[in-house]
């Protein structure tokens, strides 16, 4: 186990962060001018969208705008919002946050552009259900410039969703979950990795629209409690609130209270933290939403960019707040790791935020049982991308059925792995999935813009 962590660690220190420095800023770029800062001046149509303004239940596709929205998010919001922004600050300094933010607006961009292509190109299935997303376009558009390149760059997408199905969904929720359980209640391990298990099994089994429903159900419910802990928290400690903003702005530029690397440790920690959390070029959330029930590719890339939103801009806000108020990540210099980490720290700093009221152990509980919803649901959702992918690969929905089975069970082991293999390997499959994604998103900017184009022109005003 040791020699297999310190591949992953060599992987993610020295190769893992030159594709995201090299790409996936790039992208969110690129997209970002070239349709000209569309997340921000979109926002209110894809609001628009999401409240069904535009459903048409004869439209094709398997769930709603909004069911394939809270598929998306419930894969999105989860761990990488408690456990990874708690990562970030621990060993970045608060500095990464800013990071986090920078991935967050870009990644708006990157998503919008992702799910077009995904509803552009999405096909049925044998069994009549949509299947679309990165591993789709990649075959489908580029075959014409890349030929059998192109579907050599899907395969190697589709094998790295199965790869990040276990890596990024599964087990880093699993391992979280069990910790927050583990440090609340004293419940062991391979208990609640066992109980977690059996819960995502009943619903996945039943594919994307039960996972849409118990989505639509779940995601509202579930942020809506974090979120409103958090604003508690930063209500209580206001006067806190501008210093911790400043430490965000301040470190973001000197790597102040980074361990090990200073700005570029910052930078890096914020950076994959966020794109752990909202996945935008990463190719995951495409193949939700892939699903929705639309004639227009446009509509759902529009959707799309609410979830970097959600998800980055304003729920990982809180979160850093949280911690940055409580001051818990603070070491004496020359310190070598953190004294607290994950979900530890998130936490020991909702309960030192909640103390001035009495509510100390009401924090530790919310974080327990929010950590619990975060990673049931996200791992609900990461697996129908693991399965789509099985889908592409084998055509053979017996394979599909093997896999959801093999899904619930590595829930379990990820329950009872240790903690910094788990995430090491995560980081190294998100990699494997952003890759063969970022280039074609490249490739395919010009087709992204033309669709905006006469989308905007020739059929959202009269439709």
């Amino acid at each position: 186990m040791d020699t297999f962590n310190n591949l992953l660690i060599f992987y993610n220190d020295k190769i893992g962060p030159t594709i995201l420095l090299l790409l996936l800023l790039p992208a969110g770029l690129l997209y970002t001018f070239m349709l000209k800062f569309i997340q921000f001046r979109k926002m209110g149509t894809a609001v628009s969208i999401v409240a069904g303004k535009y459903d048409d239940p004869e439209n094709p596709g398997d769930i709603s705008h909004f069911q394939a929205l809270s598929a998306a998010l419930s894969a999105t919001v989860g761990i990488g919002n408690i456990a990874g922004v708690a990562m970030a600050i621990a060993w970045g300094g608060p500095g990464a946050a800013f990071w986090i933010w920078v991935t967050g607006f870009l990644g708006m961009a990157l998503k919008y552009a992702e799910c077009t292509l995904a509803v552009k190109y999405r096909e049925k299935d044998e069994e009549g259900y949509v299947a679309g997303g990165p591993m789709y376009y990649i075959k489908k558009a580029l075959f014409s410039k890349l030929g059998r390149f192109a579907t050599i760059m899907a395969v190697i997408f589709a094998v790295g969703t199965l790869l990040c199905s276990f890596g990024t969904g599964n087990m880093p929720q699993a391992n979280s979950m069990a910790q927050a359980i583990h440090g609340t209640y004293n419940i062991k391990p391979w208990i609640s990795g066992l109980i977690i298990a059996v819960l995502v099994f009943l619903v996945i089994v039943g594919g994307i629209k039960r996972i849409g429903k118990v989505a639509g159900t779940l995601v509202p419910f579930m942020a809506a409690f974090y979120v409103l802990g958090a604003l508690t928290v930063i209500f209580i400690n206001y006067d806190k609130v501008g210093a911790a903003f400043g430490l965000i702005f301040k470190g973001a530029f000197t790597g102040e209270s980074a361990l090990k690397g200073g700005f570029i440790a910052t930078m890096l920690w914020g950076i994959k933290r966020g794109l752990f959390s909202n996945e935008a070029g990463q190719g995951s959330a495409p193949i939700a939403h892939a699903a929705a029930k639309t004639k227009y590719p446009v509509r759902e890339g529009l959707v799309s960019m609410l979830e970097p939103f959600i998800d980055t801009v304003l729920i990982c806000t809180l979160t850093a707040l949280v911690i940055i108020i409580g001051g818990l990540y603070i070491l004496p210099k020359g310190a070598e790791q953190p004294l607290y980490d994950g979900a530890v720290l998130t936490t020991l700093s909702f309960k030192s935020g909640l103390d001035p009221i009495g509510l100390g152990n009401f924090g530790q509980h919310m974080v327990a049982i929010s950590t619990i919803l975060f990673a049931l649901s996200t791992a609900i959702s990461w697996s129908y991308y693991g399965d789509r992918s099985v889908e592409f690969l084998f055509k053979n929905p017996k394979a599909v059925l093997l896999y959801r089975i093999l899904f619930s069970v590595v829930i379990f082991i990820g329950a009872v792995q240790p903690m910094k293999v788990v995430w090491n390997f995560a980081d190294m499959a998100i990699t494997f999935m952003a890759l063969p994604n970022l280039i074609a998103l490249f490739i395919l900017a010009p087709e992204v813009l033309g669709a905006t184009r006469h989308y905007f022109k020739d059929i959202h005003g009269s439709n």
